[in-house]
C-alpha cells in the first residue's frame, strides 16, 4: 500500500523553525520526485519546495533563503526544514510523489500521491 505519513507540524512564534518529516512506503522511494505543498484556508494548494530523483531541488520564491528540502533514501523520508517563519507561512502542509526524475513544475495536479498533512501555524 503507497503511503506517505507527514509529522512534525505545530506552532511556533514568527523568527522560529519547525522541522517536517514524511515517511514513505509502499513504493521505491529513492525512484520518486517528491515535494512539499501547502494550503491555507480558503487559498489553492501552492508547491513549497521539490526534490528530484537525482537531488537538485527547487523552491517557491516566497520560501527561498528559509526553507531546506532534504530527502534520506535510505530511510525513505523526505524533510523540510523551515527557519525564519511568517504567519503567512501557516497552512496544511502535505508531501507529495510522483514517478518522474524530475520535480518541475510544482502543479499539485502533477502529482498522484499525498499524505495526509500536517498542520503549520505561525503567530505575530
Amino acid at each position: 500500500q503507497v503511503r506517505l505519513v507527514e509529522s512534525g507540524g505545530g506552532s511556533v512564534q514568527a523568527g522560529g523553525s519547525l522541522r517536517l518529516s514524511c515517511t514513505a512506503s509502499g513504493f521505491l522511494f529513492n525512484n520518486y520526485c517528491v515535494a512539499w505543498f501547502r494550503q491555507a484556508p480558503g487559498q489553492e494548494r501552492e508547491g513549497v519546495a521539490g526534490v528530484d530523483r537525482g537531488g537538485s531541488t527547487r523552491y517557491a520564491d516566497s520560501v527561498k533563503e528559509r526553507f531546506t528540502i532534504s530527502r534520506d533514501n535510505a530511510k525513505n523520508t523526505l524533510f523540510l526544514q523551515m527557519n525564519s517563519l511568517k504567519p503567512e507561512d501557516t497552512a496544511m502542509y502535505y508531501c507529495a510523489a510522483r514517478w518522474t526524475s524530475t520535480c518541475a513544475p510544482l502543479y499539485p495536479s502533477n502529482f498522484y500521491t499525498w499524505g495526509q498533512g500536517t498542520q503549520v501555524t505561525v503567530s505575530s
